[in-house]
Order: C-alpha cells, then sequence, then structure tokens
C-alpha cells in the first residue's frame, strides 16, 4: 500500500472505540459478516454494515499489502454478530457488532433468517458467494463507493452532481443520465443542498453513493480517460480548479492509477 493511501479502517466508517477503529476493514471480516447478516436476516441487506465492508476491504486489498484471507484481530478472536429483537410489531431492531462492539443498528422487518437469535460467526467460516475481493480492477461503481468511504461527510453540491453523472454516463455507455438513477440522485440533493441552511441537515455523499455499484445499470473498469472526464466535470462546476480531495473525481482517478499499475 502506498505511503499516500492509507487503508480503510473502521473508524473512517462507523463510530467505534480505538480499539476497532485504528483496525484497517478486510475480506474476511466482510465475508464473515455478510454470512452472519444472510443467517439472521435471511438476506444482505443494501447498503448495510457488510456492503459497506465488502466494499472497503475489496479496495484495500486492490491497494496493496492485504491478501484476500486477511482477518483482524479483533473479529476472529471475539468473532462478529447479528442479532434481532422486537421494537414494535412487524418490526425488529437490528444490531451488528465486530468483536461486541456494535457497529450499526437499524430497523427491519420482523421477518427472519434461518437463524433464531444473533448469530455468532468466527474466522471458520466460509466467505459467502457475495463477497468479491478477486477482481484484477476497480470499476466505477467502487469508485464511486471508495468517495463515500473517503469523503462521506461532504454535502454534495453542483460540482459532486456533475461528477457522479459524468461517471455515471461512462459506467453505463448510454451518453445520458439515467432516470431515477445515482446520477439524478446526486442532482436532486445538491439542488435541496443549496436551499438548506444548516450543513448536518444536507444531503451528503455517503447517502447517494454507498452501494453505488448496486445503482448502477451497467458498470466498467476505470480508465484514465474515464478520470479525466470526471475530473473535468468536477472541476468545471467549482469556483476553484482543484478537486475535493477523497472526493467523486479524486477517487476515479486513484482507481485508474490502480487500474494501470
Amino acid at each position: 500500500m502506498s505511503q499516500e493511501q492509507q487503508p480503510i479502517k473502521y473508524g473512517d466508517v462507523f463510530e467505534v472505540s480505538e480499539k476497532l477503529a485504528s483496525k484497517p476493514m478486510l475480506p474476511k471480516d466482510a465475508a464473515t459478516m455478510q454470512s452472519a447478516e444472510n443467517k439472521e436476516l435471511g438476506h444482505i441487506p443494501k447498503g448495510g454494515p457488510a456492503s459497506i465492508m465488502q466494499s472497503a476491504a475489496a479496495l484495500n486489498r486492490r491497494f496493496g499489502g492485504v491478501g484476500r484471507d486477511d482477518m483482524t484481530d479483533v473479529a476472529r478472536n471475539e468473532g462478529v454478530d447479528v442479532s434481532q429483537e422486537d421494537l414494535v410489531e412487524g418490526t425488529r431492531i437490528v444490531t451488528e457488532s465486530v468483536g461486541g462492539e456494535v457497529i450499526a443498528q437499524y430497523t427491519h422487518p420482523s421477518t427472519r433468517g434461518s437463524g433464531a437469535g444473533g448469530k455468532e460467526v468466527g474466522a471458520e467460516q466460509s466467505p459467502t458467494p457475495n463477497v468479491d475481493v478477486d477482481a484484477d480492477v476497480v470499476t466505477i461503481g467502487e469508485a464511486l463507493e471508495l468517495a463515500a468511504l473517503s469523503a462521506g461527510d461532504k454535502p454534495v453540491d453542483e460540482s459532486d452532481a456533475a461528477a457522479i453523472q459524468a461517471a455515471e454516463v461512462r459506467a453505463t455507455g448510454l451518453g445520458h443520465v439515467v432516470p431515477g438513477g445515482v446520477g439524478a440522485e446526486a442532482q436532486h440533493a445538491a439542488a435541496i443542498n443549496t436551499r438548506t441552511t444548516r450543513d448536518e441537515q444536507k444531503t451528503k455523499l455517503s447517502d447517494v453513493l454507498t452501494d453505488a455499484t448496486s445503482k448502477l445499470k451497467e458498470d466498467k473498469p476505470v480508465t484514465k480517460e474515464d478520470a479525466e472526464g470526471v475530473v473535468g466535470a468536477e472541476i468545471r462546476n467549482k469556483a476553484e480548479p482543484a478537486t475535493h480531495p477523497g472526493g467523486v473525481a479524486a477517487s476515479m482517478a486513484t482507481a485508474a492509477n490502480m487500474n494501470k499499475d
């Protein structure tokens, strides 16, 4: 992994203690969390903790220095856990944790998977088929997900929307923004944000780009030409001629460089 690019850590995405925050997200962490979600919920929620972990772990591996079977000592020794409890009729609250530390809680319809209560999954579990950490290239969707992780707290503005739309057009090859797609969602968020005064109430990049791969009708590996097009779109819509650190254009450029290497 290059000196400039540090691995994505738990603390970059989840509100956790330093014990876990300093640990990089690794492929087998994501695999075991996906297995736990599938066992307990009967499916893997789009944009959920396991999906985020998968994206981060896959990108960490492609940066270099992370193996497909790597797992943090916390997850290996203390396991991961997904459990459900009744909240109100028809709704349960789902709690997901790594090493006994809660990384996410959210509500979910009260349908259950094959498990009965929380199922702890240790390192011996096999990765689920949904985890793909073997691809040799980074796709446009994955580059957008990287931006959600590295600059997720940034409110979406016109430059972000333009960059996301340019990325979507290049991914799909359709020559236009897809109605209801990630580009249209970004444009809507940027328009709403211009009328919202408080930053904490604005739509952030993570709100739009988390699980971006599943929002694209088609996807493709990032090329130098793709990155240049997205960089140009972002800069043309900014007052200053520079891309946002860790943002959409920067993540596309990083992905193009990794693919070239």
